[in-house]
């Protein structure tokens, strides 16, 4: 992860007798010709989009349903019911399912986030009907098979004991709890006792509740014509009804005023885990391209400012990076190192030594192009796969962004001013309210982590100890 340093201007660091030869000028940006896409709802509620892409005899279709482990009434809960889904229905055995993956060329994946559960599958075209069929039927029919049920629950119980020995699950378990206190968000895994109690009717309970036509979004790609593909989706999807989810209601999370240290203790560690974060927008906002133009000048890029100070300059730590997570009710902004132990302190240092110029100064013209450039150049290579396609798209529908958001990002992107990035650092680059984990050997790190606020220790199990 190495890159040039930043200067206003590349080509003067160089002397006019060098035998370097100069790097060409960037050529204009080519167009990208996003495909069309046909979209329409069912009477019953399911949304469908479907984008014709016949360069590649495949398709991929992926189901979505607007609910995941937030609204789940047990931690956890959605992306364990997602698991399972897979594992058998009342029409095919697991074998069976196994086999007709084989014979279509396919692939089924299933998995659940905090706001989103789906089921995708990936074949060839010659095998659209098949497809669709299966997916409808783990949709609909899913049996959970209680052996199935018992071996991912032991499996999980074995995955949360190892997480709980490593930095990074303990750093992103206390931010999540510590931005978001009562709301779901603040939860990413189940306690063992949770885990332990946990009964197959709760799977099929939030299965029949959650995966319903009313709130999910059906999406697919590849070669074939959009009104066969209307007419499958029409014939299998039509007469499929369910109750509405009950509405959730959810706690707000709490006001962080000031910067407050979070030390979870990892007795004889070597290093040290530092994550910060605060709260702030979700993809609708306005503001959320500047955000991420902001987050890549910042940590978010190869050559970001973090990278080339922590790591390029001072050698404290391999891969430093900041992210803007967008989930559906709120966003958060975050800042992440792994670094030697005696260095825990200088590294927090010019973290915040970094986020407070971006909130204070204007980004130089040379640098604010080469960051649009490469968030444009990496958001275009989106039409280069049938995943990137359907994952570009599908986001736009989730998400619910304006029809336009794909075809108009790159423009809107190179239209952001300095001015315009370095508000969006003031907004949410919240430094003097930053939340900061550190997760380490406490001995070693206590000293260094009251430097930066008052301090609350916390164990690996995850209860408060001081």
């Amino acid at each position: 992860m190495t890159g040039p340093a930043i200067v206003e201007n590349p080509g003067a660091a160089l002397p006019a007798t060098s035998s370097r030869a100069m790097a060409p000028p960037l050529g204009p940006p080519r167009p990208v010709a996003w495909p069309s896409r046909n979209a329409f709802r069912l009477p019953n509620g399911l949304q469908v989009v479907l984008v014709e892409r016949r360069n590649f005899p495949r398709v991929r279709m992926e189901l979505f349903f607007r609910s995941g482990n937030a609204v789940a009434r047990l931690p956890g809960l959605a992306e364990m019911t997602a698991t399972v889904v897979r594992a058998g229905t009342e029409n095919r055995s697991e074998r069976q399912i196994d086999d007709d993956l084989r014979r279509m060329g396919a692939d089924l994946g299933a998995s659940a986030g905090a706001d989103t559960s789906a089921i995708a599958i990936s074949g060839i075209s010659e095998s659209l009907t098949g497809i669709i069929e299966m997916i409808f039927d783990l949709a609909r029919h899913a049996s959970f098979p209680e052996g199935e049920f018992e071996r991912e629950r032991r499996q999980r119980l074995e995955e949360l004991r190892v997480s709980r020995t490593t930095a990074g699950f303990l750093s992103g378990e206390r931010l999540r709890h510590t931005l978001f206190g009562k709301h779901p968000y603040s939860r990413i895994a189940p306690t063992e006792n949770e885990l332990q109690a946990y009964r197959r009717e709760d799977l099929t309970s939030y299965y029949t509740e959650h995966y319903g036509p009313g709130e999910a979004l059906f999406v697919a790609a590849g070669d074939f014509e959009v009104a066969h593909m209307r007419e499958l989706v029409e014939k299998h999807f039509t007469n499929w009804q369910s109750p509405a989810p009950m509405p959730s209601n959810t706690a707000a999370p709490p006001t962080l005023n000031g910067r407050k240290v979070y030390l979870v203790n990892l007795p004889g560690a070597v290093q040290a885990e530092i994550l910060l974060g605060n709260r702030s927008i979700t993809r609708q906002h306005s503001d959320w391209r500047a955000l991420t133009l902001a987050n890549s000048l910042f940590g978010g890029a190869f050559n970001s400012r973090l990278v080339m100070n922590i790591r390029e300059q001072k050698g404290y730590t391999y891969s430093p990076r900041s992210s803007a997570h967008a989930l559906r009710q709120y966003g958060y902004f975050s800042v992440h190192a792994a670094v030697r132990n005696e260095v825990t302190a200088a590294t927090l240092t010019e973290m915040f030594y970094e986020m407070d110029r971006m909130r204070s100064l204007p980004v130089g013209a040379d640098e604010l192009a080469d960051a649009k450039n490469y968030m444009t150049g990496a958001f275009s290579l989106g039409v280069a796969t049938l995943e990137g396609v359907m994952g570009q798209i599908s986001s736009v529908y989730l998400d619910e962004m304006p029809e336009d958001y794909l075809e108009t990002y790159r423009e809107k992107i190179q239209a952001l001013t300095s001015e315009d990035i370095m508000l969006a650092a003031r907004r949410y680059f919240d430094s003097p309210n930053e939340q900061i984990i550190i997760v380490g050997d406490a001995a070693e790190l206590r000293d260094q982590a009251a430097l930066f606020g008052e301090v609350e220790e916390w164990g690996a199990d995850g209860q408060r100890v001081a």
